[in-house]
C-alpha cells in the first residue's frame, strides 16, 4: 500500500538514501543531512502557513510504502521557482547574420541568459528507490503534486514548470559544462552540481558569461546535449508532455537540460480531475476500473493513493475501507480524483507557441 503525503522530521534517513541514489545525482536534491534537514522544516512551514499567492514556499512530500514502514520516494514543489532569487536558464534563441554586399545570411543559435522561468511554479527534486521504478509508483509520486495543486490553486503560478537533468557520457560528465562553465569554474560537474545544490546557483549565474553563446562555437558533443535528457529521465519526459507540458526554449545553465512548462489548467490532470463523495465498500464487492490518482482534502495532511475510478450510479467513488482509512476519509466526504492514464501518452506536443 503506497501513499504520498507530505514529509516530516522522521523522513530525514530516507531522504539522505534517496537523493544519494538519485540517478544523475540532483542539483535540487544535494545529499547534505543539514540542507535536507532544512527542508524537511521549511516543507512543514509551508503547510502550516495561510497563504494568497505563490511566495518563497516548498511542499516536499514522499511516497510512503506502509508495508516497509519507510519513504521510498520524495518530490517537491517550489511555489515560486524565484521568489527568493532568480532562476536563470539559457534560453535558445537564433540570430541572422546577413550581408547583401557578400550575398550571405546565415541563422546562427544563440543561448542567453534568462530569468523568465522564475515566476513559474517549479516540480523539482524528484527521487524514487529503484524497486518501484516501471510501477505505478512513479505516476503516483510525479503527479500527486499535480493534485496537490488543483486542489489550492492560490498557492501556485498559472505556469508550472520542470528541468529534467541533461545529458551525461559514459565518465557522468556534462559535455555542456565542460565547454561553457568549466572556462569559468576550474571544478568538474559533479563537484559544481554538489556546491550548487548546498548553495544555490545564482552565484554561477554571477560568473557565467553575460552575453549569447554561440552555439556554433560550442563543442559538437556540447552542441548535442542542447535540451538532451538524461536516459534514465526519458520516460518521466514523455509522462509529462503526454500530461500536456510543452518543450520551452530553455535550458538549464549546468548540463543543458530541457525546461518543460504548462499551463496547469490545460493539463489533463486538471481537466480531468472531478470531485465525488466516499462510498466505503468491501474490496471484493468493488467493480473492475481503470485506477485513478484519489486525493484527500486537508492541507497539511495531504494524502494521495492509487484506486480503482470505481463510481456508483449515483456519481459516489467507492473505496475500501483500507484506501479510505489511508486517506483520513469518513463514508460521504469528498476525495478529488483523476484517472492515473493518460490520453495524451501517443500525442507529439512539440514546443510551446508562445516560446517560437
Amino acid at each position: 500500500m503506497l501513499v504520498v503525503r507530505p514529509a516530516r522530521p522522521a523522513d530525514l534517513p530516507a531522504l539522505e538514501r534517496l537523493a544519494g541514489s538519485a540517478t544523475p545525482r540532483l542539483t535540487n536534491l544535494p545529499a547534505h543531512r543539514d540542507r535536507l534537514e532544512e527542508r524537511i522544516a521549511r516543507s512543514q512551514r509551508a503547510f502550516e502557513a495561510e497563504v494568497e499567492f505563490p511566495g518563497d514556499e516548498h511542499y516536499t512530500f514522499v511516497l510512503e510504502d506502509l508495508e516497509r514502514g519507510e519513504a521510498v520516494g520524495t518530490a517537491t514543489i517550489r511555489a515560486q521557482a524565484g521568489a527568493r532569487e532568480a532562476y536563470y536558464t539559457y534560453r535558445q534563441e537564433t540570430l541572422i547574420h546577413a550581408s547583401q554586399q557578400l550575398d550571405v545570411r546565415r541563422e546562427v543559435q544563440t543561448l542567453s541568459l534568462s530569468h523568465e522561468v522564475s515566476e513559474a511554479s517549479l516540480l523539482c527534486a524528484y527521487s524514487l528507490d529503484a524497486h518501484y521504478r516501471g510501477t505505478s509508483a512513479e505516476s503516483l509520486l510525479r503527479r500527486a503534486r499535480l493534485m496537490f495543486i488543483a486542489q489550492y490553486p492560490e498557492r501556485f503560478a498559472e505556469i508550472l514548470a520542470m528541468a529534467f537533468p541533461g545529458y551525461l557520457d559514459d565518465e557522468q560528465q556534462s559535455p555542456f559544462w565542460n565547454s561553457v562553465g568549466r572556462h569559468f569554474f576550474v571544478r568538474d560537474f559533479q563537484e559544481i552540481n554538489y556546491v550548487a545544490g548546498v548553495r544555490s546557483k545564482s552565484f554561477i549565474a554571477e560568473v557565467m558569461p553575460q552575453f549569447p553563446l554561440y552555439q556554433a562555437l560550442l563543442t559538437p558533443q556540447a552542441r548535442a546535449a542542447v535540451g538532451r535528457e538524461h536516459p534514465e529521465h526519458e520516460s518521466a519526459m514523455n509522462e509529462m508532455l503526454a500530461e500536456g507540458f510543452l518543450r520551452s526554449r530553455h535550458v538549464d545553465i549546468f548540463d543543458a537540460g530541457p525546461v518543460i512548462k504548462g499551463e496547469r489548467e490545460r493539463l489533463e490532470s486538471f481537466r480531468h480531475a472531478a470531485w465525488h463523495p466516499v462510498r466505503i465498500r468491501p474490496p471484493h464487492s468493488l467493480p473492475d476500473a481503470e485506477p485513478a490518482m484519489v486525493a484527500n482534502q486537508r492541507l497539511d495532511d495531504f494524502r494521495c493513493v492509487v484506486a480503482r475510478y470505481a463510481l456508483s450510479p449515483t456519481g459516489q467513488l467507492m473505496l475500501s475501507p483500507e484506501h479510505a482509512e489511508l486517506l483520513g476519509v469518513e463514508e460521504g466526504r469528498a476525495v478529488l480524483a483523476a484517472p492515473l492514464a493518460l490520453a495524451g501518452a501517443e500525442h507529439d506536443p512539440g514546443y510551446d507557441e508562445g516560446e517560437l
